[in-house]
């Protein structure tokens, strides 16, 4: 039997995760191998077959002063995290994003049970952005290796001294489960004159704070200027659900929010039959960018942390979507901190949804987004490349 320890936090890493686990899964079946998986994630990793120590997802935070209510329940989390790994140590440690919680696991794991192999699969995109200088990264020192998926991320860590394998984007091998725009247009009971604005801005809760007024105000400025524009909000996590339709009532937004577990569900048919996208930044971007949807980005952090990052951190960066950082172009408009208005989010959704040539240039952006990913069959490489690191266990 093998035990591996998976790592991961927020709802994008769930949803990386569990695309992982069913890898693993299939992989290990393939090579007749009994395989246990333990995970700090969400609800997709323990659909895909994980045990949970612990529901990480509600646990994201960008800031400092944003991160104070999670210190408790992090320290919590480490506290179970710790007497699990006396109890019962695995054969491999896996880590994904959730750069400040893995950084200090890994560090952890490699003092405790130094010839365990840790494998980071989906690095902090330290490639993207700088801390003062951005000439050291602290996971190189604990991390066996780095499975990387992008490709500049494998070259900014390969320079630096790791091992390094780019497998390619995870969500690549996602793109199968896209339905018929017509289909998904049924199913989401949408007339023939309408047309889908599908409005995402948090998996975090600080985002509804920042980012969903700005963006709802948008929206409800867009539905009165666009005849039969018809508003769906995915709540990012359940505990949303009752705060967006308090939000939304106030911003005027004539809205559906889908539930959690049923935005899940109808992800593809969301997508499929989405004609534009409000959006934060984040992994949402790539998945509405691989799916062929339109779409507008803002990111809004507290005015302290905001200081912070600009005259403390030294935090730079030439973009923030990750859409624009794998291209190295502003493809997608990016409203960041005052520049995040209704007015300036209307500005730049109307040509989407008005201009075919404007849409084109996007659509055709996605097109070189997707060549620059890699080729389908990513999450299989990754499991290989983890089982393959698995030294040779006893039986449990």
């Amino acid at each position: 039997m093998v035990r591996l320890l998976i790592s991961t936090g927020e709802v994008s890493g769930d949803l990386q995760g569990g695309l992982l686990v069913a890898a693993l899964r299939a992989e290990a079946q393939e090579r007749g191998l009994p395989l246990e998986i333990v995970a700090l994630g969400g609800e997709r990793m323990r659909a895909a077959g994980a045990t949970l120590l612990a529901n990480t997802t509600p646990m994201g935070a960008i800031g400092l002063w944003e991160a104070l209510p999670l210190v408790l329940p992090t320290l919590r989390v480490q506290r179970r995290v710790s007497r699990w790994l006396r109890r019962t140590p695995p054969d491999a440690v896996v880590l994904i994003d959730y750069m400040g919680a893995n950084i200090n696991l890994g560090l952890k794991v490699k003092r405790r049970l130094p010839g365990t192999p840790i494998l980071y699969y989906i690095a902090p995109q330290e490639w993207a952005f700088r801390i003062g200088d951005g000439s050291s990264t602290r996971l190189i020192g604990f991390t066996d290796r780095i499975l990387a998926i992008f490709p500049e991320e494998a070259r900014f860590y390969g320079a630096r001294g790791a091992d390094v394998t780019w497998v390619g984007h995870p969500l690549l091998d996602t793109l199968n489960e896209l339905p018929e725009r017509s289909e998904a247009r049924a199913q989401l009971g949408l007339a023939e004159h309408e047309r889908l604005l599908l409005l995402l801005p948090a998996s975090r809760k600080q985002e509804l704070r920042y980012l969903l007024p700005p963006l709802a105000a948008a929206a409800a400025a867009l539905q009165r200027q666009v005849p039969g524009l018809r508003v769906m909000v995915p709540a990012g996590q359940a505990a949303f659900e009752p705060v967006l339709d308090q939000l939304l009532a106030s911003a005027g937004l004539r809205a559906e929010v889908v539930p959690a577990d049923t935005a899940n569900r109808l992800r593809p048919q969301l997508y499929a039959a989405a004609d534009l996208a409000l959006t934060k930044s984040g992994t949402v971007n790539l998945e509405l960018a691989l799916r062929g949807v339109p779409q507008v980005v803002g990111y809004r952090v507290s005015r302290p942390t905001a200081w912070i990052m600009e005259h403390v951190l030294r935090f730079d960066l030439d973009h923030i979507s990750p859409v624009n950082l794998v291209l190295g172009e502003r493809l997608l408009p990016e409203l960041l901190q005052n520049h995040l208005t209704a007015e300036g989010v209307v500005a730049e959704a109307l040509p989407l949804l008005q201009s075919e040539p404007v849409r084109q240039r996007m659509l055709e952006g996605y097109g070189r987004l997707r060549q620059a990913l890699g080729e389908p069959g990513v999450t299989r490489r990754a499991a290989a490349a983890i089982l393959d690191a698995v030294p040779a266990a006893p039986d449990r």
